[in-house]
């Protein structure tokens, strides 16, 4: 099959969809598939991938609230690339301007939207949750959900990576829900790649021993990741035992954090870990993974901890949380550092040596990355009869 990306969160300087995107042109292709992805760029060109697969850019503007990403402003271009490649299958990667796009093209390709982003989780629910309930907010918000719902009616199917974020979808009438679990790359994030140096050097960075207690977050320094929270929560738990934090990322909110963390040693921000296999030997040589966002699809992040043998410090909404069973991990509710807190204290209370067991026996059962796109792309094969009437 050949399969069109439409994908506006796409950019080259790294993230969760970089990583996706990045891993699906070489899985696409080694699994027979031709994958293109369209993006918006600083200037129109084509970057061929060795492995397989194409990224077309189309020049477009960068967004004013983060200009490291742009938007799609020129509908008839990204059209008349769909057009060129005259594509089997179609997809969608953001529930904004793209997916009207997508869904006006005049082509006859059945087409998919992929719930990249959950906006009123990441946005709605984290701005208005302390006036009024979810089914308040919902009710002002009524408008994205009739938005949401005709482009249910517009396209084959919607693809959601969580059952917290496809039951919400069902519930408000989006029609063609589907649940396809993403995961994390094969071989790369294992308990096998724990330093011991690696971690006594990250605690002497937050000013402590090897015997405190190591915490990692990673992740872009914006508001929807909540990393004020996880940092109360980080300093109120140490208030009883010395616990380290590290967060690995950067941002538009990091002169927030710094003033936050003011002049706290035990808190230390560390650039942006580019390399996947230097990544995950800081992850795997951590003690716990600690995570703050409610509004993700998936929770790559956390599925990369989880298989690096990471018991995990998670909320009990969004896509993090399907990887706590109960052994490996602590759900505190969303939304409230001091719940957040206290999950902390539950976890190092825990048994060490039972904790890091558990949690090296789940890191086996954590999706790779290849299954979900088996199971995407088998999906898609089943829509090869449905073409569009011109």
């Amino acid at each position: 099959m050949k399969i069109v990306d439409v994908c506006a969160f796409y950019t080259p300087h790294g993230g969760g969809v970089k990583t996706y995107i990045d891993r699906k042109l070489a899985t696409g292709a080694a699994m027979g598939h031709e994958i293109v992805v369209i993006a918006p760029g600083s200037h129109n060109h084509v970057e061929r991938r060795t492995e397989g697969g194409r990224i077309v850019h189309v020049a477009s503007p960068q967004l004013l609230v983060d200009r490291r990403y742009r938007y799609f402003e020129d509908a008839g271009a990204v059209h008349a690339r769909l057009d060129a490649e005259r594509p089997d299958m179609v997809e969608a990667s953001s529930p904004w301007r793209t997916a009207n796009i997508v869904a006006d093209w005049q082509g006859d390709a059945p087409r998919a939207l992929i719930m990249h982003a959950d906006p009123l989780a990441a946005y709605a629910y984290r701005w208005f949750g302390r006036f009024g309930s979810r089914e308040t907010i919902d009710k002002g918000f009524d408008l994205f959900w009739r938005h949401l719902r005709r482009l249910g009616a517009r396209f084959d199917c919607v693809v959601s990576a969580n059952r917290h974020l496809s039951a919400r979808l069902q519930a408000g009438g989006v029609a063609g829900v589907e649940t396809i679990p993403m995961g994390v790359d094969p071989d790369i994030f294992s308990p096998i790649h724990r330093d011991p140096g690696l971690r006594r050097d990250l605690l002497a960075r937050c000013a402590l021993p090897e015997s405190a207690t190591l915490l990692i977050g990673v992740g872009r320094h914006s508001g929807e990741k909540r990393w004020p929270l996880v940092i109360d929560a980080c300093l109120a738990a140490s208030q009883h035992r010395p616990i380290g934090l590290v967060l690995v990322g950067d941002g538009r909110d990091r002169a927030r954090l710094v003033r936050q963390i003011g002049d706290n040693p035990h808190v230390h921000l560390l650039a942006p870990v580019a390399d996947r296999a230097l990544l995950a030997r800081v992850m795997a040589s951590a003690d716990a993974m600690i995570h703050g966002c409610e509004a993700e699809t998936f929770g790559l992040v956390a599925a990369e901890a989880a298989a690096s043998g990471l018991p995990l410090i998670v909320p009990d909404e969004g896509g993090a949380s399907d990887f706590v069973r109960g052994d490996n991990g602590e759900l505190y509710e969303a939304g409230d550092a001091g719940a957040a807190a206290r999950a902390i204290g539950r976890l190092l209370a825990r048994d060490p040596a039972a904790l890091a067991a558990a949690a090296a026996r789940r890191a086996a059962d954590i999706p790779l990355i290849d299954d979900h796109f088996g199971a995407l792309f088998g999906r898609y094969r089943s829509f090869a009869s449905l073409r569009r009437a011109a």
